[in-house]
């Protein structure tokens, strides 16, 4: 039997059914949606967990004209009352806000001029109809002219809304996806301000004066707070994270993840899949990243051998995670360290906030650290306080990987003791590595000894010694070299010709010296020295480490 194509990046339903490519089955969005809907109904998800595709699915759901046959065999068509009654029969405008971006206001202004005028080329048809008013057709011909005013652009959903009523004699629904990224991209390029007036213009006439409106669902990873762009708009229904309905409805849950592998004959990937993507938890369900289950699975059908990849982090440069280690306090940097342990820690958060507020505090960055998919929760206490984890390990690697490069940025900016430490190494002065080791590993946020595996945190360690070793430009330091039997840890060679071997430990017992024999008896088992001697290094020196939470130990032979 043929196995259906993976759907990696598509995110048009239509496309995705008619050429069938492999779907989990959502529809039950729909159906809870019109059992429970508000006039506004927001759903807040953190990126690539299914929102476009999601609202793609309502679009083909609800306009007029539709191909019913796209949802034949799914969910929503056991609901015959409900499809009888909504299924083809509303107007739809549909816009994605994904693309407002520009390093100025005007770059993402024109930006968004551009995005509405896409859908006004898609409902032109407006233009001739005898139905509506010619008069109410003016701003609808300026903007497929290109000749749009500032009054217009904010007027633009509502407009479509009113001439799709004239024409149909129905009220509209209207989608907006990702709202909220333009006011993302604006907070970053600094005219935060002059975008929110914008965003609020073109929102409270569309969502609050809109006697055209059936329904609008809007999506976004953070839920702003109303005061920003949705001032005196009353009609709001919002759907979080934290909300038990709709909990399935966005990623996938344990069971549809096991469908899908057993589909493709990669049941045995399991507790892999399991172990780098599952972890979130919205509502009261367990939930995967689509994005990563779906790549991590076409990887696997191509390569049985494959590894697993950060694919969801991969998709974006990780700021907020290398923001909140920058802003990182004492206390903060305890805090991190029991997360990356696989520890909870309990905090209060905010699930609405303005982005003039998100670095206004540390408390603020937990909250977006949270509803952005970089935390998740084990469950809430009293007062909106929630147990928070690192929600799995494709995470947990870029909150290490952002660490290190924190610590090279601090460390490596002072350059006297960094040269002292340095130094220390081809002079054999162990006494020396070992306390400023020590030194470093208080000052700085570490691995602590629980949940995270020895490869892990042996990397960690491996990465702090490495980054200030090579410091020294005139020193060859290479990591996983072949230097014998095998590859040692770290290899340097000086211009003095003085080679150094370095085995690195992680003591899980708190045992470093028995650590430090075992890295020394491997480096002359392998033969680790075997390569520089080739190199004509006129002595080599040999230090095993071993390393336990914050507390070290170096030997040299």
């Amino acid at each position: 039997m043929r196995k259906k194509r993976l759907p990696v990046g598509i995110d048009d339903f239509g496309k995705l059914r008619k050429e069938d490519f492999y779907y989990i089955d959502k529809t039950g969005l729909i159906r809870d949606l019109l059992n429970n809907w508000g006039e506004v109904n927001l759903f807040t998800r953190p990126r690539r967990f299914g929102k476009t595709l999601n609202m793609s699915m309502l679009k083909s759901f609800f306009e007029i004209g539709t191909d019913k046959t796209l949802f034949e065999d799914l969910a929503i068509t056991q609901e015959q009352e409900l499809c009888e009654k909504y299924m083809g029969k509303f107007p739809v405008v549909f816009i994605s806000l994904k693309g407002v971006d520009g390093l100025n206001f005007e770059e993402a202004y024109g930006a968004l001029r551009q995005i509405m005028r896409s859908e006004m080329y898609r409902l032109n048809f407006l233009v001739d109809s005898d139905r509506v008013f010619d008069k109410e057709k003016n701003a609808l011909k300026r903007f497929l002219d290109e000749e749009e005013t500032k009054e217009d652009v904010w007027g633009s959903l509502k407009m479509l809304s009113s001439l799709l009523y004239q024409h149909y004699g129905q009220k509209v629904i209207l989608l907006i996806d990702e709202y909220d990224v333009p006011l993302d991209k604006a907070f970053q390029h600094g005219y935060y301000e002059e975008m929110v007036l914008l965003i609020r213009g073109l929102f409270g006439q569309a969502l609050k004066t809109n006697e055209f409106l059936q329904f609008a669902v809007l999506t976004g990873c953070l839920r702003v707070s109303k005061e920003s762009i949705f001032t005196g708009l009353n009609n709001f229904d919002i759907n979080s994270i934290v909300d038990v309905d709709h909990d399935e409805h966005f990623g996938f849950t344990d069971s549809e993840v096991q469908g899908l592998l057993e589909d493709y004959g990669l049941k045995e990937k399991t507790a892999i899949m399991r172990e780098w993507y599952d972890g979130y938890r919205f509502g009261d369900a367990n939930i995967y990243c689509p994005w990563d289950v779906v790549r991590y699975t076409k990887k696997l059908l191509a390569d049985p051998y494959a590894e697993p990849e950060a694919f969801w982090i991969n998709t974006s440069g990780n700021d907020l995670v290398k923001r909140f280690i920058d802003k990182a306090d004492k206390t903060t940097q305890n805090e991190i360290e029991h997360l990356i342990a696989g520890e909870a820690i309990e905090k209060a958060i905010r699930l609405d906030l303005t982005y003039n507020e998100i670095d206004a505090s540390i408390a603020n960055l937990w909250s977006v650290l949270f509803t952005t998919g970089y935390l998740t929760q084990t469950g809430r206490a009293a007062g909106g306080v929630y147990k928070l984890v690192i929600p799995n390990r494709e995470v947990r690697e870029v909150f290490i990987l952002q660490i290190q490069e924190w610590f090279k940025k601090t460390t490596l900016a002072d350059s006297a003791r960094i040269n002292r430490f340095c130094a220390a190494f081809p002079a054999g002065d162990v006494l020396t590595i070992q306390e400023m080791l020590h030194d470093y590993l208080w000052d700085s946020i570490s691995v602590r000894d629980t949940a995270v595996r020895t490869s892990m945190k042996e990397n960690f360690y491996h990465g702090m010694v490495l980054g200030l070793l090579r410091s020294q430009g005139n020193w060859l330091v290479q990591s996983n070299a072949e230097t014998g039997e095998g590859y040692s840890d770290i290899s340097v060679s000086t211009p003095a010709r003085v080679g150094i071997v370095i085995e690195l430990k992680y003591a899980n017992n708190g045992n470093l010296e028995a650590a430090c024999t075992e890295a020394l008896r491997q480096i002359e088992k392998r033969k680790y020295t075997e390569g520089l001697q080739r190199q004509g290094m006129k002595k080599i020196i040999q230090y095993g480490m071993a390393f336990w939470e914050k507390e070290c130990m170096v030997v040299m032979m």
